[in-house]
């Protein structure tokens, strides 16, 4: 089987540090900027950054309902503010999001810029503690019956898996441990058959 073609939205965010840990796992990266882009990929990466500057770039440039046809059909990983615009329900405050994963977000929960912190938490993924780097993240409020908990902080799921999507609050882009990149790799290879 070909490495699979993942796109990673490039409007604002690591987007460059995301495609740069894609390909250390072998995967064909595209940075999107184009919607026309979208078509000739097996799956997409949304980075972190501000989520309703997010949104008024995709409104500005019409790109907004040809991603939201792809996160309905195709294998999407959200960190950050990727996970706010993947998740059912936005609060602090409410905002339009794609609303195909099963959780609610609090926008901003864990504080303000000042108050990013690096943490290490169990995981369900094998290799033991993840590290997760919390900038200015969401809080995942409350998962639905068919969402996976992957990691959590002081109770909270901080990543989760929906079938074909993966979302997380922190950044794992912003360390060495490829272990959430690889699952998403998985889940898109798991797609393609």
């Amino acid at each position: 089987m070909s490495a699979p073609t993942i796109g990673v939205l490039a409007l604002q965010g690591a987007f460059d540090v995301h495609a740069k840990r894609l390909a250390e796992l072998g995967a064909e990266t595209v940075l999107v900027r184009r919607p026309e882009q979208l078509a000739a990929l097996d799956g997409l990466v949304i980075p972190g950054g501000e989520s309703t500057t997010f949104l008024k770039n995709l409104e500005r440039v019409g790109f907004y309902d040809v991603l939201d046809a792809f996160v309905h059909t195709k294998p999407v990983f959200g960190t950050c503010a990727g996970c706010i615009l993947l998740a059912k329900d936005v609060a602090n405050p409410p905002q339009r999001s794609f609303g195909v994963l099963d959780i609610a977000v609090e926008r901003n929960a864990y504080g303000r810029q000042n108050d990013s912190v690096i943490l290490n938490a169990e995981t369900s993924l094998p290799g033991g503690p993840l590290e997760m780097v919390y900038i200015r993240a969401p809080r995942i409020s409350r998962v639905g019956a068919t969402v996976e908990t992957l990691a959590t902080r002081n109770g909270d799921p901080t990543l989760v898996r929906q079938g074909r999507l993966l979302a997380a609050t922190f950044h794992p882009e912003l360390t060495d441990d490829l272990r959430v990149h690889q699952l998403f790799l998985e889940i898109v290879k798991q797609n393609q058959s």
